[in-house]
């Protein structure tokens, strides 16, 4: 077929579709006014006989606002919307890695000694401490249980850290250790989807959606917010987790494989060359564009810049997926092993994602949830992650990025100082759900390093000093990257939303 023949057809292909868009237009528009109106005619007459035809006109009127502007942008998205924009204030880190444990690491194994528990081990627990407790898998008067493990101190600060932690020790002090931590969610989906999305259900978007939508990026040929995952089941909230919510879909977090092709369907089908899929996205470009002048629905933007991505992909991420480029040093510091799926070589494209200008990375390691063996479960999980964790902080340290990334670890809520046995289920010697009080970190970016902030009683079971809430942990990782979580918001159904819902205060002992 020679080029007048493929031009010709071209030419064909955009007359008929401009055809069958005006026809569709023609029918969507009588049918989409009858169906969506179908009450909707009834409102109306009834507000103008109580209001008069000019509230009704004004009622249907595009907001006019700086809030409405955004929401009904449409055909006004720019051209890249992943541009970089302006935070609101100086910014502290410039880009994300959060290293989440679905499943909920056991606290009081790794990072929350308790002697008395040691002393008490196998005495019920005080009544005074359950009263008012309802738990899923174990009795109110289940026995303590102190840990199998041995605590030391790391770093020059101090930190107590368990023995299952020791690659973790060696960067210490590079930690803010939050031991007060607390959440409103006892179940693994709500609580996972609350600490990623500010909300216990569905359908919020997720905080790497919330900060690509604020800041944009700087990477011109990878998504902004991708998505590692591994450890074997996956998190109960699933893709919600890392979902968009009520933000346009290019907010969206794009799920990376670290085996084999990194997005699925984005390498070329046989016989198809590189002149013949840009021909043939410069046609679909150009009436997805007619489409979108048109109708002004922002999702075609979307398909449009998701094309156009998955187009500039298809050279930059075999690329990035390649980790033989790196040195045998750099993949012996992780564990890595190019072409698995692991934990290591996840951290490790993390990093390589951030240098190529991707501003949120999200990696999840699954099968945290001991009620069963929680000493010989933290083994397996400890093994499987620890080296890498402490590696990436090393390698961001060494290139000079970590004094502008913040890295983020931890899961959904904690674990009980109560044991959890249940023959019937064939478990012992685990740990319950504890929302009360759990552990997480921070590193990097903005963060006051070699510190713990908080506590808890001597049982591990309630705080003591500076508690911390999920939405106050939120607030704060907003505030590094320069933006205030109370500014940051999405015009959507009547009202402005924002990451931290209607609560959330920056933690100032966690800034440098």
């Amino acid at each position: 077929m020679d080029d007048r023949t493929v031009d010709a057809l071209k030419h064909q292909c955009q007359l008929r579709h401009q055809e069958v868009s005006q026809q569709r237009l023609r029918e969507i528009t009588r049918r989409q006014f009858f169906a969506d109106c179908g009450v909707g005619l009834g409102k109306i007459a009834l507000a103008s006989l109580l209001c008069g035809p000019s509230a009704v006109f004004a009622a249907t009127q595009p907001d006019r606002s700086k809030a409405g502007a955004i929401a009904n942008a449409g055909s006004a998205l720019p051209d890249n919307p992943f541009a970089p924009k302006p935070p609101h204030f100086k910014a502290r880190a410039k880009r994300v890695i959060y290293l989440f444990m679905p499943g909920a690491p056991s606290q009081l194994d790794l990072f929350d000694f308790k002697p008395t528990l040691q002393k008490f081990d196998g005495h019920p627990i005080p009544a005074d401490y359950v009263k008012d407790q309802r738990y899923a898998f174990i009795e109110k008067n289940a026995a303590l249980m102190s840990s199998r493990y041995k605590f030391s101190r790391a770093g020059q600060a101090g930190a107590e850290l368990s023995e299952m932690l020791p690659h973790l020790a060696e960067v210490a002090d590079e930690l803010t250790i939050i031991k007060s931590m607390h959440t409103d969610q006892f179940n693994h989906a709500p609580a996972q989807i609350l600490t990623n999305t500010g909300v216990a259900q569905l359908g919020r978007p997720s905080m790497g959606s919330w900060v690509t939508y604020g800041l944009g990026s700087e990477a011109t040929d990878l998504p902004a917010f991708v998505v590692l995952t591994s450890g074997g089941q996956g998190t109960s909230g699933g893709p919600a987790n890392w979902g968009c919510g009520f933000l346009p879909t290019i907010y969206q977090g794009v799920n990376f494989r670290s085996k084999g092709e990194p997005i699925l369907d984005v390498v070329n089908p046989h016989g198809i060359d590189a002149r013949m899929q840009r021909e043939s996205l410069d046609l679909v470009h150009s009436l997805n564009q007619q489409h979108l002048e048109t109708v002004g629905d922002p999702e075609i933007a979307t398909r449009i810049n998701a094309y156009e991505l998955a187009y500039k992909m298809q050279t930059s991420a075999p690329e990035l997926m390649d980790l033989s480029k790196e040195s045998p040093q750099t993949l012996e510091m992780y564990g890595a092993k190019p072409g698995e799926t692991s934990f290591a070589n996840n951290c490790l494209l993390a990093r390589r994602l951030l240098e190529r200008g991707v501003r949120f990375v999200n990696c999840y390691h699954s099968d945290w949830d001991h009620h069963s063996d929680v000493a010989g479960g933290l083994k397996t999980k400890c093994g499987e992650t620890d080296k890498a964790t402490a590696a990436l902080i090393k390698d961001l340290k060494q290139r000079g990025m970590l004094e502008d990334t913040l890295v983020v670890w931890g899961g959904e809520f904690g674990r009980t100082p109560m044991v959890e046995t249940n023959p019937a289920l064939g478990r012992s010697m685990g740990r319950d759900h504890h929302p009360q009080a759990y552990t997480m970190w921070l590193a990097g970016g903005g963060v006051k390093a070699g510190q713990t902030i908080g506590a808890t009683d001597d049982l591990g079971f309630h705080i003591t000093q500076d508690p911390i809430h999920v939405h106050d942990l939120q607030a704060t990782i907003l505030y590094l990257l320069g933006l205030d979580h109370k500014r940051l918001t999405y015009h959507y159904q009547g009202r402005d939303f924002r990451l931290t819902d209607v609560a959330g205060e920056v933690v100032q002992k966690i800034l440098a």
